[in-house]
């Protein structure tokens, strides 16, 4: 059954156990892991870093920046996390997801190496379902504001 909504608990350690719909957040691990929101009961583990996930929390509802595209699951699911509520995107085609990657890494490999990426300046809206978000030389900078 595909979620609609999650619920954040922030934790120190992730239980062995995940129940569902529960968005675990362990900022003392700078993780986040839930079991995918397809109801495929895949766990999803996304690191939270300028150059990967970004975590916002306002006290009450969080979001994750990018999307979340389970490529490597058997359900390639994609998703958006915002304000608690799981937006769903569109089903990428295997050169979308591809291009994805290699933009991710090419994301990262610049932001190790300090200076901003190509994609920076791209913006990805959800309600679109095309992916990962603004680029991550602009996640960056707005990670360091927070």
């Amino acid at each position: 059954m595909r979620l609609e909504t999650i619920e954040p608990e922030f934790v120190e350690y992730v239980p062995a156990t995940l129940a569902e719909g529960v968005l675990y957040v362990s900022m003392t691990y700078k993780t986040t892991v839930h079991l995918c929101a397809c109801g495929c009961g895949n766990k999803v583990v996304l690191p939270l870093s300028p150059a990967e996930w970004r975590l916002i929390y306002d006290g009450e509802v969080v979001s994750l920046r990018p999307s979340v595209g389970n490529w490597e699951f058997s359900c390639q699911s994609h998703y958006w996390i915002d304000s608690n509520r799981i937006h769903w995107a569109a089903a990428w085609t295997k050169k979308q997801i591809a291009a994805g990657r290699q933009r991710d890494t090419a994301d990262l490999y610049s932001y190790l190496a300090g200076s901003p990426s190509e994609t920076a300046s791209e913006e990805f809206a959800p309600d679109r379902g095309q992916g990962r978000g603004p680029g991550r030389g602009r996640r960056v900078r707005r990670w360091l504001r927070l």
